[in-house]
């Protein structure tokens, strides 16, 4: 699909009711999964001292396990997709959203905001990349 119709697509999919329940459950996956990654990325940088980039690696790769099964069985309900299939896609988009995650983390610490404020920022800058996504490859 191209990126024209790719914006046609999204733009016809904000007229059903549905897509934004199914926006709502992601923003509470979501949640739930930002929860997780700032306190694991809280104890990465706090008393294991681990650099923050690597840190906030690790915090993805807990959260991004929740979000999965939640999004698979709540958000998406795509239990009847071959769940394989469906993680490696999920994984290549958090993949994506992760590395938006670490530009936007590593540029709020170097202009001086504190590691879990601009963690907290970036994981929210990058969750509509996530949400689009998912919603339109993963669990489609």
């Amino acid at each position: 699909m191209t990126p024209v119709g790719t914006a046609k697509r999204i733009g016809r999919g904000t007229l059903k009711p549905g897509n934004w329940i199914q926006l709502l459950q992601f923003g509470v996956v979501g949640a739930s999964g930002y929860v997780v990654n700032l306190a694991v990325f809280a104890l990465a940088v706090g008393p294991f001292d681990i650099h923050h980039i690597l840190a906030a690696i690790i915090a993805f790769c807990v959260a991004v396990t929740n979000n999965f099964w939640w999004n698979r069985h709540w958000t998406f309900d795509a239990k009847d997709g071959h769940a394989g299939f469906q993680a490696a896609r999920f994984f290549t988009v958090s993949v994506l959203a992760l590395l938006i995650n670490l530009v936007a983390l590593e540029l709020l610490i170097r202009s001086g905001m504190g590691d879990i404020p601009s963690q907290a920022v970036a994981v929210a800058i990058a969750m509509p990349f996530n949400f689009v996504g998912n919603k339109l490859w993963t669990f489609a």
